[in-house]
């Protein structure tokens, strides 16, 4: 999965906890849509050919929390037809090929300068794949994961989530981020973050000769995997917004060095373009008026 969609859910408990004791917070929805060069899930590609991203997702308030349920979804846009050059999750049989389907569900509140989350996200792979596919991932790994993640209103606006899986890998992968925004002008800014990603337990353990100890994995190792250096420029227009990003991601993991099946890199590249929108769903309800004392 590319992403959970915390950001929107933690602006609206910023806002319920800041809101005067009578404002009324509202459900939203919300979708975005990213179309990639590849597709690069925690320092691994698994696929190197451009992507669609949709992601579908609804917010709402629960007492000063606020609660999101939503689906993401990668799509292969293309036939991936050569094993030595290409990586498809799809396994690579045709274009337009649905490959993970992440439905989830999340709650955030605020702690202070702190917004917690707590979730759950179970990993889709629909393709029953053959012998004649190009690799890829199968229903045989459909797995869950849940996870916490403590984002801090400070600068730097500093992060740290925690993702366990509990079925097929049964580890946990551990994600610390920074965030800044530079203003260019008036209506243009320059968003700049840095992931770094830590394996624990969800390393294949690998004996002297090479073979995975662990049936399901994601890492060769547990510690380090990657670091993923971003730029985006975000542009609004109303309720819609366009995102340019391009991603840096310096390679730890042997895996997270894989741009092909037979290529590897300590630096790898990608980027695109993001477009959001979003709508407030009814009307907030108007303040009663109060009478003044004679």
């Amino acid at each position: 999965m590319k992403r959970v969609k915390v950001f929107a859910a933690s602006m609206l408990v910023a806002g319920l906890a800041v809101a005067p004791e009578r404002a009324v917070a509202q459900a939203e929805i919300g979708a975005q849509v990213d179309l990639f060069s590849s597709y690069v899930w925690r320092g691994l590609s698994l696929t190197n050919k451009p992507v669609l991203q949709p992601d579908l997702w609804v917010s709402f308030p629960a007492g000063n929390a606020s609660v999101t349920v939503g689906n993401w979804t990668n799509i292969d846009l293309g036939q991936y037809d050569d094993p030595d050059d290409d990586i498809s999750e799809s396994g690579g049989l045709s274009s337009f090929n649905i490959a993970e389907l992440n439905p989830y569900a999340e709650v955030a509140f605020p702690a202070g300068k702190a917004t917690l989350t707590g979730g759950i996200v179970s990993y889709i792979y629909p393709n029953d794949l053959t012998d004649e596919s190009n690799g890829g991932l199968s229903t045989d790994f459909n797995t869950w994961e849940v996870y916490g993640k403590a984002e801090f209103d400070v600068p730097l606006s500093p992060s740290l989530a925690i993702y366990y899986d509990i079925d097929k890998i049964d580890g946990a992968y551990i994600e610390a981020g920074l965030a800044h925004s530079l203003p260019l002008s008036e209506k243009l800014g320059l968003d700049l973050g840095a992931a770094a990603g830590f394996s624990a337990g969800q390393g294949a353990d690998l004996d002297d000769a090479g073979n995975p100890q662990e049936e399901f994995f994601n890492f060769q190792d547990n510690g380090f995997t990657h670091l993923d250096l971003s730029a985006g420029l975000p542009l609004t227009a109303g309720v819609f917004s366009i995102t340019p990003v391009l991603h840096v991601v310096l390679t730890g993991d042997e895996f997270t060095k894989f741009t092909s099946p037979t290529n590897e890199s300590d630096v790898k590249l990608w980027g695109g373009v993001s477009f959001g929108w979003s709508r407030t769903l009814g009307e907030a309800p108007e303040e009663e008026a109060t009478e003044e004392p004679e």
